[in-house]
């Protein structure tokens, strides 16, 4: 039988990028998401970076569920505007993933710099915290420019108008796969696969034992 890993979050895209990560390791993983836990709890994401929003979510998930729980915080940040928007990528705007509203206010901001200087980089933390307290944090990151003008229809967040060094499209015009093999998400949720896979394998009392917050079914 599978491993049932929690991710800490509602988000389908977010679920299925990791289930197809973690299926093509061939690790025996089912990822379920919160939307199985109607008990568990919101999380602020209340850290300075990511890293420790990533770990602030998952100790909770776990804690709360009984079972391993993996949590990343990604998030853009733009050399134009010192690192920003940053950790408070999602919230840019006001709202918390007011996707449109964060991308116009950042095209918004740096409407007068030159295409030289729109440099940016994706980052992401991605965590994986054990009901034990066993926990580990895994990095990502991905260099590119930013557009004056949306391109694609895929991603979300600020994948429209993020081209990558090297390439001529932008993440919003890749496929899953294309964007899974290069993006910042990608590489932190391939890197924490083996992790979390030697955990489990290691830690077999605590998967197998009764979890506290059972997915609702």
């Amino acid at each position: 039988m599978p491993h049932d890993v929690v991710l800490a979050t509602r988000n389908r895209k977010k679920l299925d990028e990791l289930q197809r990560i973690l299926d093509a390791e061939g690790l025996g993983i089912r990822i379920l998401s919160l939307d199985e836990f109607p008990d568990a709890p919101e999380v602020a994401e209340t850290e300075s970076t990511f890293a420790g929003n990533a770990l602030l979510k998952a100790r909770a998930i776990a804690t709360a569920t009984g079972l391993p729980a993996v949590s990343d915080d990604s998030g853009l940040c733009v050399d134009a505007l010192n690192g920003m928007p940053g950790v408070l990528s999602a919230r840019w705007a006001g709202g918390h993933g007011d996707d449109d509203a964060n991308l116009d206010l950042v095209l918004a901001q740096i409407e007068d710099v030159p295409d030289r200087r729109r440099t940016a980089a994706f980052h992401c933390a991605a965590a994986v915290a054990l009901p034990d307290g066993t926990e580990r944090v895994v990095e990502g990151s991905v260099e590119g420019v930013l557009l004056r003008e949306r391109h694609g229809e895929n991603g979300f967040g600020y994948d429209p108008i993020f081209q990558p060094h090297g390439m001529s499209i932008t993440t919003a015009q890749m496929s899953a796969e294309e964007k899974d093999a290069i993006s910042h998400r990608g590489q932190a949720m391939r890197a924490l696969a083996p992790v979390l896979g030697d955990l489990l394998a290691t830690t077999s009392d605590v998967i197998g034992g009764a979890a506290t917050g059972s997915p609702a079914r």
